[in-house]
């Protein structure tokens, strides 16, 4: 592949330089890992074991501590079991008018509770808010047997999404959270898993901002006080236990920028809605996402040879954001790499290079540029006629 600036259409270029200037990266979580970029002010200083804040949309890092040290996850376990059970749910293996049988086990669970009762029947709907809002352990070992048929299998279930969402660091060994030293994870698996559930389950996500729910005559409070501080906060969850500390995931979505923060193992309830408050503003006064690229925009129109058209429009399949730090935007430079010569027949889709994107003499990161539309070989008065010109060239 030959690393040349592709031709640009005189009205494309303005236009091009324009969305270039604004953008920094579409950072993945591994990128400030390597030396990513940074706002000019420092992160707040926060007391806790770990932390992490990620842009949800783009996956990029605004502020990290310790982020890929296991820690224990507490009731943080649950977000994992909201998901599995999501995900049957969808895969039509449970319903959520379904009619639950509490079991003796589900029954006898200790900790934070919805309060079933043995033999009773109780809905995945109110299972799901019980785990959710009340942060339930015999909910959330209801739903479980209900799945899977056990809570042991469910696990398994548990720790195969886990793989599949690219959580490396974490292992769960029951549904609810309770310590045990084969249950672990990282605040930055937990962004990843919190970030898969409101984007893949929304519905099932918005039972994360309900701030009280009742049940069986007792009423009990969302432990997440970051619902009642800030308006724009709408999840996820709190959890605690002697040995994990205090640990909240909190998400919020302010100007249409969603931000996720994961504090692990901090001293008190207050000091773990102080960190998130904290990070949350850090994120939003010194970052921003924006979109750069409509899915298909025209971002590039080199020549083909020998085909029935001129030129060949390229472009992304899907929108294309960006996460940057302020004030630094104007600092990135943009270089269109192509495959070249670029020979006809051209098919919509194929891939023929790439946008690579700089700052300060160091690749910041690459979208891929494809062909928005066929472009067919041409007469073979043109296919002869082009050849020629490339032997010149």
């Amino acid at each position: 592949m030959h690393n040349a600036t592709s031709r640009f259409h005189s009205t494309r270029v303005a236009h091009l330089l324009a969305a270039v200037t604004l953008l920094i990266c579409a950072l993945p979580l591994a990128s400030h890992a390597a030396g990513g970029l940074t706002a000019t002010v420092p992160a707040p200083s926060i007391d806790a074991k770990s932390y992490i804040l990620v842009d949800f949309r783009t996956g990029a890092v605004l502020a990290e501590k310790n982020a890929d040290e296991r820690v224990e996850p507490a009731s943080l376990t649950k977000i994992m079991t909201v998901y599995a059970a999501s995900h049957a749910l969808k895969e039509g293996l449970i319903h959520i008018e379904d009619e639950v049988t509490i079991s003796k086990k589900a029954w006898k669970m200790e900790g934070s509770r919805m309060f079933l009762e043995v033999g009773k029947t109780v809905s995945v709907d109110m299972l799901l808010n019980g785990i959710v809002i009340q942060s339930g352990n015999d909910a959330s070992v209801a739903l479980a047997e209900h799945v899977s048929g056990s809570e042991e299998v469910f696990v398994g279930l548990m720790n195969k999404h886990a793989r599949d969402l690219g959580m490396t660091n974490t292992s769960f060994s029951d549904a609810t959270g309770l310590p045990d030293p084969n249950n672990y994870t990282t605040a930055r698996d937990l962004a990843t898993l919190s970030a898969a559930l409101i984007r893949e389950f929304p519905e099932e996500y918005k039972r994360s901002s309900v701030k009280e729910f009742t049940f069986n005559g007792i009423r009990q409070h969302n432990r997440n006080r970051m619902l009642m501080r800030d308006a724009t906060v709408d999840g996820i969850k709190t959890g605690h236990t002697e040995s994990a500390g205090y640990c909240l995931i909190s998400s919020a979505v302010r100007d249409g920028m969603r931000v996720i923060s994961a504090v692990m193992g901090t001293a008190s309830d207050d000091a773990r809605t102080e960190a998130s408050y904290a990070l949350l503003n850090y994120g939003y006064r010194f970052f921003e996402t924006r979109q750069l690229y409509e899915a298909k925009q025209v971002v590039a129109q080199p020549q083909v040879w020998g085909g029935a058209a001129e030129t060949v429009a390229l472009g992304s399949a899907q929108p294309v954001w960006a996460t940057l730090p302020r004030g630094r935007f104007k600092d990135v430079k943009a270089v269109a790499k192509l495959d070249e010569p670029i020979m006809a027949p051209v098919q919509a889709g194929q891939v023929l290079g790439k946008m690579v994107l700089n700052l300060e003499d160091r690749e910041i990161t690459e979208l891929p540029l494809a062909a928005l539309a066929d472009v067919p070989e041409g007469s073979l008065f043109s296919r002869l006629y082009d050849d020629l010109r490339l032997m010149l060239k």
